[in-house]
């Protein structure tokens, strides 16, 4: 059996870090078997969904390395919808609905009060014609509910009703059916709720595998009722924990937490957030994952735990840091050039290996040029005695050219002349020629500086 996948956002807002566990989740499966990534837009809710939230999509799955091989848009295929919904209609299996939100309520609450269950009591199946065209007359417009098969013949009279399914994450999974109420399927104003065009479209398109978050396993009893109502075997389900914020919040697209895009804007490598995203809240260990294709070895779908996994930016700058040090310079050039540095310079190449094993991210490259290239920084300043030491020891810079051996025979003269070694000796030396109290291995430093740069720097 060929695979088929697919990723179904909403338009609705900036994909997050979690969103993208569940792409990656995908692609990942697709990868291990050659099978088929379909990303399809659940864009149905017309007044939220924006285009330029599903092109923002786009890019950030290409920057994460997902390529789709099919795109599809729901708001295209409304017609196969209406042709399912009217299926369902003739088999007395989607009914009509008029209650208001305001008296659904008032029901749930005395059902509550009554210590029972807050189902819903398919009252609208008592209705009669005359009752359903009086409220047609008065503009009620009614919501469209999918009638679970929980029952023998009296749809008042539930029975336990189990649908039973081998999740591919979680294990045998059991939904009672009675325990639910029967779902609105079409909103008031005609348009759909995600659950019908989400199993017409995966019949449709040929989906054999749904991998998605855990707070949809009970919803998964209800749309193995509908794939069987419309005459369809299910697929196979997959579902993995959810990530939280450190502190325990569920993300949101409509706060923008950790957005892939504010990701990418924050000089975040692809692969730490990809490393991240899939192996926390698994029972492998966690690390910088170099591409995609190493990743996908070391993915197994079945060792995803059941808790909800916390994400921890701080640990995603660890990751980022380890990918950022093993990058070559022809590996960020362009990305260099787009930081300030001038990467025309024939200092270059040799700037990137004396400043990579400094940086956090790529981007900070662009904080050390002007260090190297024009003027030190002011983050840290000398005084006192260190500033004396300072302006002295530039009269001992040994003659000749600048080489990778001029800082050892520097400081050994100065080690002599004023009697500092350690420390003391090399951080007002580093200041001094940086104007940081951090940074590369000065004796790599002052080959890139050259004479007439260091001797401009005496303080």
């Amino acid at each position: 059996m060929s695979v088929t996948v697919r990723f179904a956002p909403s338009p609705t807002g900036f994909i997050h870090i979690g969103n993208v566990r569940t792409a990656l989740f995908n692609w990942l499966y697709a990868l291990q078997s050659g099978g088929q990534f379909v990303l399809r837009y659940d864009d149905t809710d017309v007044a939220r969904s924006k285009t330029e939230y599903a092109e923002q999509i786009a890019k950030d799955l290409q920057w994460l390395g997902i390529e789709p091989h099919r795109v599809e848009y729901q708001s295209k295929r409304m017609a196969s919808y209406d042709e399912a919904a009217q299926k369902l209609k003739d088999a007395g299996l989607l009914y009509p609905c008029y209650e208001t939100a305001d008296e659904l309520e008032r029901r749930r609450k005395i059902r509550l009060g009554r210590k029972l269950p807050p189902l819903y009591g398919r009252e609208a199946l008592k209705l009669t014609q005359e009752e359903k065209a009086a409220f047609d007359a008065e503009g009620r417009k009614p919501h469209w509910r999918f009638l679970l098969p929980n029952f023998e013949s009296d749809p008042f009279t539930t029975k336990r009703t189990e649908i039973v399914f081998d999740d591919a994450v979680r294990g045998r999974q059991a939904v009672d059916l009675a325990s639910m109420s029967d779902p609105v399927l079409i909103r008031e104003d005609g348009t759909y709720l995600y659950t019908l065009p989400s199993v017409v479209d995966d019949i449709e398109m040929g989906v054999t595998h749904i991998i998605r978050g855990d707070d949809h396993v009970t919803n998964t009893g209800a749309q193995i009722a509908i794939f069987e109502a419309m005459g369809a075997k299910a697929p196979q389900f997959g579902h993995h924990n959810l990530l939280t914020t450190i502190t325990g919040e569920g993300l949101s697209k409509r706060t923008g937490a950790l957005s892939i895009k504010s990701l990418e804007e924050s000089g975040y490598e692809p692969m730490a957030v990809n490393s991240l995203a899939v192996l926390i809240g698994t029972s492998e260990n966690v690390f910088a994952v170099p591409d995609m294709a190493a990743l996908s070895e070391r993915f197994d779908i079945a060792s995803t735990t059941k808790s909800a996994a916390k994400f921890d930016p701080a640990e995603l700058d660890g990751l980022n840091e380890t990918l950022v040090h093993a990058l070559a310079f022809d590996d960020v050039k362009e990305r260099l050039g787009a930081a300030g540095v001038d990467i025309s310079d024939a200092r270059a190449q040799d700037f990137w290996t004396l400043i990579v094993k400094n940086l956090k991210k790529v981007t900070d490259a662009g904080e050390w040029w002007p260090i190297i290239a024009s003027a030190k920084a002011s983050d840290a300043t000398l005084e006192g005695e260190d500033l004396e030491f300072a302006r002295s020891a530039f009269d001992y810079l040994p003659e000749g050219e600048i080489s990778d051996q001029t800082w050892k025979s520097w400081t050994d003269t100065l080690k002599e002349k004023f009697g500092r070694k350690g420390r003391g000796l090399f951080m007002p030396m580093r200041i001094a020629l940086t104007g940081r109290a951090w940074g590369p291995e000065l004796a790599d430093l002052l080959p890139l500086l050259g004479r007439e740069e260091i001797l401009a720097r005496r303080p």
